[in-house]
């Protein structure tokens, strides 16, 4: 039986090249290797992602970020630039990258409905031997919109390939208030917003602060979704999508990618502290939050995968099932065992995102 296509709406892999320095061309186990005496990141040594593993999980098309934080304050744990013009230069080190990537094809661009379309076909039922060959495709998206020196760079982007922007990372942003903060957008923001909707971005809810989530749902006109989020009803953090904000994403025709950073799969994790085998966390929890919100929409048409798999992060902290990106085909089996239907399974793993981009992209 040939595994199911999986569209993944959320992997850092420009991130993992440049900063992390990891060659995405190796096989894992060589990856991980390399970082055995490395001691700078937590997650080094414990890698889940490469070129061959998203090949090996039928991966065939991914949203691939640019990420580049400004900095705010000097003690912050969390990593960033002291300056736009700093992260700006970070994104085109990045797209770099994947222009790299492209070349040697590894990589092909999605820009239009055509070229999506396009490359679905060439992955549809191939068999192990052809997948390895193909190259992966991405949807390029900006995480976070720090980067930006100006509102009119993100014209720049968009003719970069573009398609995809999520104003906010986490804490307070240039252009809007991300995770753990409050408030709305500032002016620079909402002019963002304004740019983004002229020219026909998909707006990437994740990492909004609340007020920030429900002003851009009343003001974007353009195709919305959440790349990759959990329930706040299981495990309550602000990080999380609550109960009355899929449903308004659900209204819009959205589509939520559920993460595996396993913080926002059980309640009461503790970085550094609780591992996935002290918190016996499994796959089986994630299809928790996906039920979940299955059963608020009432169908299984809003929701996907966003993994976020080594998004700062390796597999001490993800489910114990879960050794390398080639694991989401686990989900299929956990999904029939609690009463999907082939055709939800589809939509889960791959159909509901790209229903979602053919009418998005032009």
């Amino acid at each position: 039986m040939i595994p199911p296509f999986i569209f993944d709406a959320h992997l850092d892999l420009a991130l993992n090249a440049i900063e992390w320095n990891r060659d995405l061309r190796a096989p894992l186990a060589e990856l991980r290797r390399r970082e055995a005496h490395l001691q700078d990141k937590s997650g080094r040594g414990r890698g889940t992602v490469s070129f061959p593993e998203m090949r090996r999980a039928r991966i065939g098309l991914c949203v691939a970020t640019q990420l580049a934080r400004l900095e705010h304050d000097a003690y912050s744990p969390v990593f960033g630039w002291r300056s736009s013009a700093q992260a700006w230069a970070m994104t085109q080190g990045q797209l770099a990258w994947y222009r790299a990537m492209e070349e040697v094809g590894e990589l092909v661009q999605i820009r239009d409905r055509r070229q999506l379309d396009a490359h679905v076909e060439k992955w549809r039922d191939v068999d192990d031997a052809t997948a390895a060959r193909l190259p992966i495709g991405y949807l390029l998206s900006l995480e976070g919109a720090d980067s930006l020196v100006t509102v009119a760079h993100l014209e720049r982007g968009w003719h970069d390939g573009l398609r995809a922007i999520g104003p906010a990372h986490y804490g307070s942003g240039v252009y809007a208030q991300g995770t753990s903060t409050e408030g709305p957008f500032p002016a620079r923001g909402l002019e963002l917003l304004r740019e983004a909707d002229r020219l026909g971005l998909i707006l990437d809810a994740t990492h909004l602060s609340d007020e920030s989530f429900w002003q851009a749902m009343k003001l974007y006109s353009g195709p919305v979704w959440a790349s990759h989020h959990n329930a706040r009803a299981l495990v309550p953090h602000q990080r999380q999508l609550s109960d009355d904000m899929f449903c308004a994403l659900v209204e819009r025709g959205a589509v939520v990618g559920l993460a595996l950073d396993a913080w926002m799969i059980v309640p009461g994790w503790e970085r550094g502290k609780t591992t996935p085998q002290s918190a016996n966390l499994r796959l089986e929890k994630l299809v928790e939050h996906l039920d979940h919100f299955c059963q608020l929409a009432g169908n299984a048409r809003h929701v996907g995968l966003g993994s976020d798999l080594d998004g700062a992060f390796g597999n001490e902290q993800t489910p114990l099932d879960v050794v390398s990106i080639a694991d989401l085909q686990r989900l299929p089996e956990l999904l029939r065992a609690r009463g999907y239907s082939e055709a939800d399974i589809s939509g889960i793993m791959h159909g509901n995102f790209l229903r979602f981009l053919g009418a998005a992209l032009k």
